[in-house]
């Protein structure tokens, strides 16, 4: 049991003035306050409350030094320092946190550089409509076609880097674009991948009538004498692949532009032209109807759509290998986090089975490179068709 020991006033043996000090265990007992009073000092035998009695120290009893007060404002208090930097480190969660939580919290364009009806604008409505579920935003698709895709490119190269335009595109707009068109309205550093979402071979194709079976006779047939080709315009894909196809094989080939992948398609069956490079959905009816023969697909993997028709590579031409690839892409200075919300809800939307069995309908193969293999692989493909365009002495129409 604790117990209070009283205090009581001693005189100084040596005379000197009367000090306050604590009693013995056995002068406390003596000296306890009466039945019924309050616990207190006792002098001269008289009780007096703690409240009423003004205490002295004695010079017998050394004051003990005052601990330093700290100063909390103080920069090189110990306490100050840890204090601020769990303050830094909470605000930089937080930001961060919110940061990643806060996209999107408005409707978000994709912006599409061609026509609408094509690949890559049904690529971005299937992909939109799965964004807009998981990400509980709408996501609302705006055509803004020209120039062989500048002008949408632009729009987006120069709006604010929040992530609420994205640009889907074809690949060409960034890797042949650049040295087919005199004066660009953007550079390629302005605008930076969030993903390579899918890629597209092409295929090539004779008429049935010439009797060709593979490429090694098409090659032998092309050095013999000049091969005509249709295309579906200047400066298009299939150009930039029968350019490449002609140079990797040393043969002579004459290209022959038409206005879109129907006229191409019907001059080939008919004859008025040798071959033709055409997105492998425009001749699949007249392969399978026999009128046309395809020959290999200018991809890296075979077509789902033909797969017992080789690729490039297989056929002893890799130097021909060329893919349409859909890119989306935003300005270079976007948030990482926006870029990676982006990349995340994409990657999900294109392993959909619905949207998986659309994209083989149209012979799109998904990709989803991201980051710096997304952004080396289109650098290097720029280097790639920039060569060939200044070569030959392509044009854009």
């Amino acid at each position: 049991e604790q117990r209070r020991l009283p205090v009581a006033k001693r005189r100084d043996p040596d005379g000197g003035s009367p000090s306050l000090c604590l009693l013995s265990l056995g002068e406390a007992r003596e000296s306890e306050s009466p039945a019924g009073a309050r616990p207190g000092l006792f002098v001269n035998g008289t009780a007096k409350n703690l409240s009423q009695t003004k205490m002295t120290h004695s010079s017998t009893i050394p004051k003990p030094n005052p601990l330093p007060t700290p100063n909390p404002m103080s920069t090189t208090s110990p306490l100050n320092k840890t204090l601020t930097l769990a303050a830094m480190l909470l605000v930089a969660t937080t930001t961060q946190s919110f940061a990643q939580q806060a996209y999107p919290t408005k409707a978000v364009h994709l912006i599409v550089n061609f026509q609408a009806g094509g690949p890559t604008d049904i690529l971005a409505r299937l992909v939109a409509e799965n964004l807009q579920k998981e990400l509980k935003q709408p996501f609302v698709v705006e055509n803004k076609a020209g120039a062989g895709g500048n002008v949408g490119a632009d729009f987006v190269a120069k709006s604010q880097p929040d992530g609420y335009n994205v640009l889907f595109s074809i690949d060409t707009t960034f890797t042949t674009n650049p040295a087919l068109y005199p004066a660009m309205p953007f550079k390629a550093e302005d605008l930076k991948p969030v993903m390579i979402m899918t890629a597209s071979g092409l295929l090539l194709a004779v008429n049935a009538g010439l009797g060709i079976r593979s490429v090694p006779e098409l090659v032998a047939r092309g050095k013999a004498g000049n091969l005509n080709f249709a295309t579906a315009g200047n400066g298009s894909p299939a150009h930039i692949a029968m350019a490449l196809l002609a140079e990797g094989a040393g043969i002579k080939a004459t290209q022959i532009p038409y206005k879109g992948t129907a006229p191409a398609v019907q001059a080939i069956v008919s004859g008025e032209v040798d071959a033709g490079v055409i997105i492998t959905p425009g001749l699949l009816p007249q392969v399978q109807g026999g009128r046309v023969t395809a020959l290999t697909v200018t991809g890296q993997k075979r077509s789902p759509l033909l797969p017992q028709v080789p690729t490039v590579a297989e056929s002893g031409l890799k130097s021909m290998e060329f893919e349409a690839m859909q890119v989306a892409m935003v300005p270079a200075a976007t948030p990482d986090a926006v870029v990676q919300t982006l990349q995340a809800a994409i990657a999900r939307a294109l392993q959909q089975p619905d949207i998986k069995a659309r994209l083989d309908a149209m012979d799109m193969q998904v990709v989803g490179e991201t980051g710096r293999a997304a952004d080396s692989h289109l650098t290097a493909n720029r280097v790639r068709y920039t060569k060939i365009i200044q070569t030959t002495g392509m044009k854009a129409e």
